[in-house]
């Protein structure tokens, strides 16, 4: 990630002072420097608001100022939740005001009487953090936005093939990571050996017999595992002494980040043997 002169140099920039003269010196030099973007205000309580307004890159401010002092106005530019990045550099003849105003968010200090070289650096080094800062912060947002819009296709995709996989099959089921049901369409709980569940209704007097106790082992056992299977065959014998024949295909599930979610699985009935 990097940045060319051309891009500090379209930087925009908020002079703020009391002393018209400091003004004038500090625009001058940003001028005839190549700075394109430089306003000034000698009201120190309107700086919150340009900033609200304009969101400057850097704003060079004044700790000595009637109205309200630099410090003030940190405070007030703090306060600020759509920017967390106090892009400020205060100037003081204050020695002492230094630390304070770093402690209360600036980010650099020039001292007055001005040094006109020392400013320029101070100046062009801030604008180089400043402007990697929001391109980094722009990257982010546009990652997380990517993200989002992928999570939305993702689930419209999950949607839509589990649409046509209920379709497709003769019946059709879901676990969460703790092997609870959420959805269940077709004999898998009987299958199971599993005689209640909330989402399939109470289905004890239904006939759960019959059902093949090996096969109905093998499943349970693959399914604990997590395994993946592909056409297993299942079988029961009905009370008319009838076979039924069914193949189950399941898969376990996991999200973006490899964490197992759950289990989903079909089914369909290939015969019935008398």
């Amino acid at each position: 990630m990097t940045l060319g002169a051309a891009d500090i140099l379209d930087a925009s920039i908020l002079i703020v002072d009391d002393q018209e003269a400091n003004v004038e010196l500090i625009g001058q030099l940003l001028g005839e420097a190549g700075y394109t973007r430089v306003t000034s205000t000698m009201i120190s309580q309107d700086v919150c608001a340009l900033h609200r307004k304009n969101n400057y890159d850097l704003i060079l401010l004044d700790l000595q100022m009637p109205g309200m002092d630099g410090f003030q106005v940190m405070a007030g530019l703090k306060t600020d939740d759509a920017d967390s990045y106090l892009p400020v550099i205060v100037l003081t003849a204050q020695p002492g005001h230094k630390l304070r105003a770093l402690q209360s968010g600036a980010k650099d200090f020039i001292s007055k009487p001005l040094d006109l070289v020392e400013v320029k650096t101070r100046i062009h080094n801030m604008l180089e953090v400043r402007l990697l800062y929001k391109k980094l912060e722009g990257y982010a947002k546009e990652l997380e936005r990517t993200v989002q819009e992928r999570t939305a296709e993702l689930r419209e995709s999950e949607a839509r093939y589990r649409s046509l996989t209920e379709l497709a099959s003769d019946w059709y089921w879901e676990q969460d990571e703790k092997g609870n049901f959420t959805s269940v369409s077709g004999p898998v709980l009987e299958m199971l050996g599993i005689k209640v569940d909330t989402l399939a209704g109470d289905v004890e007097g239904s006939d759960v017999t019959g059902w093949n106790e090996a096969e109905r082992e093998q499943l349970r056992a693959t399914i604990a595992a997590r395994q993946p299977f592909l056409d297993f065959p299942f079988s029961r014998i009905d009370t008319d002494g009838s076979q039924r024949q069914y193949r189950v295909s399941g898969q376990p599930m996991f999200d973006q980040s490899c964490r197992f979610v759950g289990y989903r699985g079909v089914g369909v009935e290939v015969s019935i043997m008398k």
